[in-house]
């Protein structure tokens, strides 16, 4: 299989994470969002969003969305599983990915960024006020939900790692970058921790990929 990704993009660093935890080895291919590789016609054929991570299966078949990536990693090796038994608890760990994969990253990702700034001709001031305003919003929703429900343990479902583990680190990565506070979210912040210290999410950091800059 082959991995098109960006060493800082964060739904790239989650497929990262899944495919040590499972580990599954695959070929890498770059895409540099900032010098705009995801529009260059070979890659728009690949992917028609223009988006990174997109996985090429062993039979051919491009895949996109990192959620939805991983949940085929999941099926093709159950083990370990990144969900739950109980229906319950699945639906529990998936509403946890959602809460950051459609409804944080979207509202700052690279492309919605720059827009701001080269379309709509915000200063790089105000593009930062945008993204701590949304990723405040977000977290603080997120850290009310784990902090509350008696399933949190080590980490978001008990202690075995899901797909909100590997969503959730990648995304207080972010918000540690761009000098977002994070002291009001300690459930987040204990469970990061934690998680940061497992060998497939330290492997996946986007400082140790070999694009990173």
């Amino acid at each position: 299989m082959k991995l098109y990704g960006f060493f800082r993009s964060s739904a790239a660093y989650r497929v990262r994470i899944a495919l040590g935890l499972k580990s599954i080895a695959v070929d890498h291919a770059f895409v540099h969002l900032r010098r705009k590789d995801q529009q260059a016609p070979g890659y728009v054929e690949i992917n028609p969003q223009a988006l990174v991570p997109t996985l090429i299966t062993d039979s051919g078949q491009p895949l996109t969305q990192s959620l939805a990536i991983m949940e085929y990693l999941d099926e093709i090796q159950p083990s370990p599983a990144l969900l739950p038994k109980s229906p319950e608890d699945r639906a529990w760990v998936r509403s946890l990915a959602l809460a950051v994969a459609c409804d944080i990253h979207p509202l700052n990702n690279t492309r919605v960024l720059g827009y701001l700034k080269e379309g709509m001709g915000l200063d790089q001031a105000a593009a930062d006020r945008w993204y701590a305003h949304w990723i405040a919003v977000g977290l603080q929703g997120l850290e009310a939900m784990l902090a509350k429900d008696s399933r949190v343990g080590p980490y978001c479902c008990g202690d075995q790692v899901t797909l909100a583990d590997i969503c959730l680190v990648p995304q207080l990565f972010n918000a540690e970058r761009m000098n977002c506070p994070t002291e009001a979210y300690p459930t987040i912040r204990r469970i990061a921790a934690a998680l940061r210290a497992l060998p497939a999410f330290q492997a996946a950091e986007p400082g140790r990929q070999p694009d990173a800059e």
